[in-house]
């Protein structure tokens, strides 16, 4: 049926509940099949299964989509490979940020992975505390670092650990800075999406002098279970690109410091 004719075009939103709605039905939709069925272009599809992929509602498949694994996360090895560019542009700024002989706390996650890269690359002397295995190889290759790696119940998925334990180890000591990922940024505040990880999150916040949160444009408007701190509590945010919009404002409201490359 020939939408653009006689019928109503569907909105954005629409679009992406009917499209979520049909995985439901059956484990894969097409493309070709989805733009006929909301007579739109292909190019259109392509760009609402982008934006439910991101926000973890499904999964990109040849020639369309599929329903995501049970949990709707995206483990650490598929997040590496989303945003590239973005997270290369933050994590280099990010690293610039580091002083000379700074300690900081880095929490697990791909966007940090990438911030302790461009760290390791630049040789900056600095005392390093993690529950990231990956993190700890990675500033393990740098001379100048020295790295604490936290003990914990560990995840395969993430390369991390998590728990009391973890918790009560970072309460050990006191950093310059942390420098935190998250898996969300709304209006709601923080948000993260993996178990365990927002108590770490919210130590290592504790026990820094101040604390800068590496978030992506692509999390911006996404509220996620778990809540790691609300806007009001937030330090610093270091991003791609400036929020737009209400999230600008609640977070200027906040008195939120925004770095940006």
């Amino acid at each position: 049926m020939d939408q653009t004719s006689g019928e109503r075009r569907l909105k954005k939103q629409e679009r992406h509940a009917q499209i979520l709605l049909q995985l439901k039905l059956r484990p894969h939709v097409r493309v070709a099949e989805l733009a006929a069925l909301f007579g739109v272009t292909t190019e259109t599809v392509r760009r609402d299964i982008g934006a439910l992929e991101r926000d973890g509602l499904l999964e990109r498949a040849h020639g369309g989509a599929s329903a995501p694994h049970p949990g709707g996360h995206r483990d650490l090895d598929a997040r590496r490979r989303e945003r590239v560019a973005e997270r290369e542009r933050l994590g280099r700024f990010a690293a610039s940020l580091v002083r000379d002989g700074d300690a900081i706390m880095i929490d697990a996650g791909s966007t940090t992975m990438v911030f302790a890269r461009f760290l390791a690359f630049a040789e900056t002397r600095v005392t390093a505390i993690t529950n990231s295995l990956q993190i700890g190889m990675i500033l393990g290759q740098s001379a100048n670092a020295r790295v604490l790696l936290a003990p914990g119940s560990y995840l395969p998925q993430e390369a991390a650990v998590v728990g009391v334990d973890t918790c009560d180890y970072l309460a050990r000591y006191h950093v310059d800075s942390c420098f935190l990922g998250a898996a969300g940024l709304s209006e709601a505040g923080v948000t993260e999406a993996v178990d365990g990880f927002a108590p770490v999150k919210q130590a290592m916040m504790r026990h820094s002098t101040s604390c800068r949160f590496l978030i992506d444009a692509g999390k911006f408007g996404r509220t996620r279970l778990n809540l790691v701190t609300p806007l009001d509590e937030m330090d610093t945010l270091v991003s791609d690109r400036a929020p737009e919009g209400a999230l600008a404002a609640r977070l200027s409201e906040s008195g939120v410091s925004i770095l940006v490359p």
